[in-house]
């Protein structure tokens, strides 16, 4: 039975009309005990990522910025987000998330995190809503503590994972993989891997005849012995960033395809959900947790 890695402080104040739907965090739990697909138990606390975590992919100096709320007026526009200490403790919880969520899928063969994904924060610098880079920080903490040997990275939220990309650039150890809209942000875009650039208006049937060409090839090249899954839900045909038409069914079809494979092959796996930006909340909630539930039904 999945685990689910959530807490308070994945929420924060915005100011009024910010972009980023952060109410979507308490909102996918309680739609999840609402529909059943979780209860009460399968929700969990992960605490605070531990500093010699986050320096194992951040520099000192960017961290120590981000700590103690010393980012410049330049570097909060990138990032697109107001530093408090509120949302130095959503960073760190998130990060938590995502590590826990790792740890959980060794030992259970699937981890979940109710947040997390936030592929935009580089080694040196946060963009794009992303302050630390969760799935960096949770694949270097499983290889230094031998947990795993080969990872693999599967980004599928719209944008070009590139930070991620960035900070395992010279890391053979982790295969970064990203399928995403080709002209969206961001605009200069990083060499991961592996990179598939999606034509504006992409829908359900290329999408997935895309991503079931791809992904079955690159798990027998790649031979991960861990997996790390960005589902991010702005693929979707009503998301104001997105620019790909994705209808719900489809979304939920690619969600049933990667963790399928995961399952099939045995291969551990840790979700984190990635971006959603649908004029309707509702929109965001319901795509996300039709991953939950997919992952609830494979392991059940």
């Amino acid at each position: 039975m999945p685990r689910l890695a959530t807490s308070d402080h994945y929420t924060l104040d915005l100011p009024a009309g910010h972009r980023f739907p952060i109410a979507k965090y308490a909102l996918i739990r309680e739609q999840l005990l609402w529909q059943g697909i979780a209860a009460p138990e399968d929700f969990y606390e992960p605490g605070l990522c531990a500093e010699d975590d986050i320096l194992r992919v951040h520099t000192a100096e960017y961290w120590h910025k981000v700590r103690d709320l010393g980012l410049s007026p330049a570097e909060v526009r990138r990032l697109g987000l107001p530093q408090s200490p509120q949302l130095v403790r959503r960073s760190r919880s998130s990060s938590a998330g995502t590590l826990q969520s790792a740890r959980q899928a060794v030992r259970a063969g699937i981890g979940l995190n109710l947040a997390g994904g936030t592929h935009h924060a580089f080694a040196d610098r946060g963009e794009g809503f992303c302050v630390l880079n969760d799935q960096a920080i949770a694949a270097a903490h499983l290889l230094a503590q031998g947990l795993a040997t080969q990872v693999l990275i599967v980004d599928l939220d719209v944008h070009q994972g590139d930070g991620t990309a960035a900070i395992f650039r010279h890391e053979p150890r982790v295969f970064t993989f990203s399928m995403h809209a080709g002209a969206n942000y961001p605009l200069r875009k990083e060499r991961s891997d592996l990179d598939v650039a999606l034509e504006l208006g992409t829908g359900d049937d290329e999408y997935l005849r895309l991503l079931g060409n791809t992904l079955p090839a690159l798990l027998d090249q790649v031979r991960p012995d861990f997996i790390f899954y960005q589902a991010g839900v702005d693929v979707l045909a009503t998301d104001k960033l997105g620019k790909l038409a994705l209808t719900p069914a489809g979304c939920r079809q690619r969600d049933e395809l990667v963790l399928g494979l995961c399952h099939a092959c045995q291969t551990p796996v840790a979700v984190t959900m990635g971006g959603g930006y649908s004029e309707r909340l509702a929109d965001i909630v319901d795509a996300h947790c039709n991953t939950f539930r997919v992952a609830f039904e494979l392991w059940p």
